[in-house]
């Protein structure tokens, strides 16, 4: 790691000095860093964000880790400096396989990004939304009927993936046969992301993991030239007929967000819903709290879950200028170089969130950054999200109150996200 300021071009004021502090233990660009508790990278971050300026981990040229709340959030509202062209990932996606697949919205940078995500909101009719909300009551019920019905031992596979999911699949309009195979595809998306693999494994499991993208897309893409046709009451169909300045979305760029939707709507949901079971267990006044009042703590709740648990840990900017963090005497990032932005760290800044470590449900405000730090990438399934959380929890501690996780989460090692493999429970 390296925490020395770069030097001052010609003709330009000093840099921010070097920090006088020893540098920290943690090193972020090692995959050993992931497999630790969290309670050990939490105080890691602690460190970090003491420190009078980013620093920087990986070998040269690096990035700087954005650890504070305002520097993710400058960095979040600034889009013209801090590029997500590139790629907002590590590693970065293959040129070769966007020129295949298409961008994701997340890897662009305005006019496009700015000309789909006004395609995609257009799709998003009132009507749509309405349904969507009577939907996840429905699929909630149903969960939790088979809850009582079949008694499973893993709340991840058997709630908090399956909401999230069905729900997705029903809004898009994808036929039940295939749905078994993309959620397989969905579960190992991410899962290696950031984080070192056996050489065995990186070299089977690209291939693999393509061939499945590249049948997920295709049959998503057959669907939009279906829809075209004759369009239903869903989300592709809305999507492929939404004319927004003379453009609706190409079946790739369809592709592409369908891929997106998934994993930012269905992995982020399911580790926020299943990390929340377990908070609540660990923290019995909180689950007490909630139980008292579930119409007036519900949404704090759940607010409290995504700033605690951070889903997604981090995504990584570009920067295509100069530029100075904080104002004209902060420290200096140079044209070119990655800046990492780790939610996580951002939502315990103490000097944001007082006692950050606390799971406080009552806490307000709460300006976490779960679902991103604002600007135009800030997640367009955030209300989405705070939906189903809130249907799911209500509907299950309504009906089966002693709802509980049983035992410690098992834990996926990334450092893209905070991802439980699995949960036991009980009611």
């Amino acid at each position: 790691m390296d925490t020395t300021a770069p030097e001052a071009a010609p003709g330009e004021a000093p840099a921010t000095p070097a920090p006088t502090t020893p540098a920290p233990a943690a090193d972020l660009a090692d995959p050993a860093f992931w497999r630790l508790p969290d309670r050990a990278r939490a105080a890691a971050f602690a460190e970090l964000r003491r420190l009078p300026a980013p620093a920087r981990f990986g070998e040269a040229p690096g990035f700087h880790a954005l650890v504070r709340h305002a520097d993710v959030v400058e960095a979040s509202r600034n889009p013209a400096v801090f590029l997500s062209g590139p790629g907002v990932t590590t590693p970065e996606p293959a040129r070769w396989v966007r020129l295949l697949f298409g961008d994701s919205m997340v890897n662009l940078d305005d006019p496009r990004h700015a000309q789909l995500r006004r395609i995609v909101s257009r799709a998003f009719t009132p009507r749509l939304v309405s349904r969507v909300e009577d939907d996840i009551r429905l699929v909630a019920a149903d969960l939790v009927d088979r809850v009582e019905r079949e008694r499973p031992a893993d709340f991840v596979n058997a709630v908090a993936a399956e909401l999230p999911f069905r729900v997705i699949c029903n809004m898009m309009g994808i036929p039940e046969e295939p749905r078994r195979a993309i959620l397989h595809q969905v579960d190992h998306a991410s899962e290696h992301t950031g984080v070192q693999r056996p050489l065995r494994q990186r070299l089977r499991m690209p291939g693999r993991g393509l061939r499945a993208l590249a049948r997920m897309q295709g049959m998503v893409a057959d669907l939009g030239r279906e829809r075209r046709r004759r369009p239903t009451d869903d989300l592709i169909s809305a999507l492929v007929t939404a004319d927004v300045d003379g453009r609706r979305l190409t079946g790739r760029e369809l592709g592409a967000f369908f891929s997106l939707l998934l994993v930012a709507g269905v992995e982020t949901t399911r580790n926020a819903l299943a990390h929340g079971l377990h908070l609540l267990t660990a923290h019995p006044e909180q689950r007490a709290l909630l139980l008292g009042d579930l119409d007036g703590n519900l949404g704090g709740a759940v607010d409290e879950i995504v700033r605690h648990s951070t889903p997604i840990i981090q995504f990584r900017r570009t920067l295509a200028v100069d530029h100075r963090l904080g104002g004209p005497d902060g420290p200096l990032l140079r044209a070119g170089e990655k800046a990492v932005l780790y939610y996580g760290s951002a939502n315990r800044d103490e000097t944001v969130f007082p006692d950050p470590e606390a799971f406080d449900i009552t806490r307000s405000p709460n300006p976490h950054l779960g679902f991103g730090g604002g600007g135009p990438h800030y997640c367009l399934g955030a209300h989405l999200a705070r939906q189903e959380m809130k249907v799911l929890y209500r509907e299950l501690f309504t009906r089966l109150p002693e709802t509980r996780s049983v035992g410690e989460p098992e834990f996926v090692p990334s450092s893209f996200d905070h991802r439980i493999r699995s949960l036991r429970f009980t009611f």
